[in-house]
């Protein structure tokens, strides 16, 4: 069993950040502790119990740099077209947030140029084409697989690793099937998690908006 770092169940819950420029690209993740996070990451809720996902890790260097290369271009297009990126960047005017936001967008591109090199890639794979299916059986395949890889991310956060969720080589999902060998048309790739040692582990809470604009009570009632 891996030496876990001292943080309780709240701290890990609290500091699990995305980390992209403070992971050591030059460090080797031992399958033993993949291999431990994901044994935690199966005993995630699976919907009905079917248990039905799958993870591809990514160690080989070839594959990891084909895989980081088809990253890299759809990173390209990601910063250009508002219509892939409007879901995700902040287009506000607080000025703390906007800074912030730059910030973000630049360690998001450091992590772009260099995905090809990160230590240890997962990919969560879920059974069909989630694009060819209805709302509610596509709702139902991804809630039966992100609790899995958030607590593979977790665990592997009590371990030392840094992970950073990312789905933009989904722009090119059937070219990385041909790379992983995944059987395209039976499968539907969930992400790319990056994987790798931290430098440093003292990880803090995020600046968040206050709990009181993300949440009401019994309805909608929202000013925006």
């Amino acid at each position: 069993m891996t030496q876990l770092l001292p943080l309780s169940a709240d701290e890990v819950l609290a500091t699990t950040r995305a980390v992209r420029k403070r992971l050591d690209f030059d460090r080797p993740v031992e399958d033993e502790v993949l291999r431990e996070c994901l044994e935690l990451a199966l005993q995630a809720p699976s919907g009905s119990n079917a248990q039905s996902w799958r993870f591809v890790v990514v160690t080989d260097p070839d594959k990891k740099q084909a895989l980081g290369e088809l990253y890299r271009q759809a990173f390209d297009i990601y910063e250009q077209l508002d219509g892939i990126n409007a879901a995700t960047i902040y287009r506000g005017d607080d000025l703390e947030r906007l800074e912030q936001q730059q910030r973000v967008m630049g360690s998001a591109r450091y992590l772009a140029e260099r995905m090809g090199e990160v230590p240890a890639m997962l990919v969560p794979c879920m059974p069909g084409r989630a694009d060819a299916a209805p709302p509610v059986s596509a709702a139902a395949a991804y809630g039966s697989i992100l609790p899995a890889v958030w607590s593979f991310m977790l665990a592997g956060r009590a371990r030392g690793l840094g992970t950073s969720w990312t789905t933009l080589h989904l722009m090119f999902e059937q070219q990385a099937a041909e790379i992983l060998g995944i059987p395209f048309e039976a499968w539907t790739q969930v992400a790319l998690v990056s994987v790798g040692y931290t430098k440093g582990t003292d990880f803090k809470r995020a600046t968040r908006e206050p709990l009181e604009t993300a949440v009401s009570f019994n309805g909608w009632d929202f000013e925006d």
